[in-house]
């Protein structure tokens, strides 16, 4: 598909009606061309240089394209579209994970909650216990074994507590699954509640993780669960570290950055 110029507009995502994935939209800041990959138009920036190879990333920003001075613009705009599944995936992970958290839930019935990077709406529902859990999961709800009157500090409890316990059973399955992959053994995790911090490792093979992390995709969370048992084998972060997480996520740099845009709320 053709692709045309465009006078550069600020804005990374900008969606239409509802709230699927991809957006209908992705605009570089700096973007001075514009293609439609599937069904999102994606507005792009094109700089040419010095190089060998068209070269494609996707950053916080949106897409950047570099290309040797001579290669045409039919032969750019051929690889962009090759290369649209890949591109569309890179943006939707960044458009994921830059969600952010409420600066602050109103406790109450029906409020919304992040949990693994969707929305969950808390129900109140009295005439369940849920085999002592206190809340259980139903689609798109978090049921709460909770009285009509209950407040707004029953409501914050009761839903942290079952949002913890989550956490964990996550975050066991994910360190089982990358340790035998990495070729190390951690020897217990524990949950944090730190402000700035999302996990740590110790030289003894334990780890720590923020269980606010649950609030966030897989794909995030599998990034700190990787990057903590890669510390089991490089304790710094070295050259040859950053190659043990590439070893089993190649495209970790990209889920660092969008990481890096999260801010969750207390």
């Amino acid at each position: 598909m053709a692709t045309s110029p465009l006078a550069s507009q600020p804005g990374l995502f900008e969606t239409g009606a509802g709230d699927g994935l991809p957006a209908p939209v992705s605009r570089h800041p700096r973007a001075n061309r514009e293609t439609r990959l599937g069904g999102t138009l994606v507005a792009y920036e094109f700089q040419r240089g010095q190089r060998r190879t068209i070269g494609l990333s996707v950053g916080p920003q949106g897409l950047s394209v570099r290309a040797p001075r001579w290669t045409p613009l039919a032969e750019v705009d051929a690889l962009v579209q090759r290369k649209a599944d890949w591109v569309l995936a890179k943006l939707r992970q960044l458009r994921q994970a830059s969600r952010l958290a409420p600066a602050a839930i109103e406790w109450r019935e029906g409020a919304v909650i992040p949990y693994l990077g969707r929305s969950l709406a808390l129900a109140l529902a009295p005439e369940h216990r849920f085999d002592g859990a206190g809340a259980a999961l139903d689609g798109e709800r978090l049921l709460l074994a909770l009285a009509r009157d209950a407040g707004p500090d029953q409501l914050r409890d009761t839903a942290q507590a079952w949002l913890m316990r989550e956490a964990r059973r996550i975050f066991l399955q994910r360190l089982d699954h990358f340790a035998p992959r990495l070729g190390v053994r951690y020897r217990s995790l524990k949950l944090s509640s730190a402000a700035t911090r999302w996990g740590s490792a110790s030289a003894d093979g334990g780890i720590r993780l923020n269980w606010r992390l649950v609030h966030l995709s897989l794909e995030m969370i599998d990034y700190v669960v990787a990057h903590e048992l890669s510390h089991l084998r490089e304790m710094n972060h070295s050259p040859d570290f950053w190659g043990v997480v590439a070893s089993v996520l190649p495209d970790y740099d990209l889920r660092r950055q969008a990481l890096r845009r999260v801010r969750l709320a207390p």
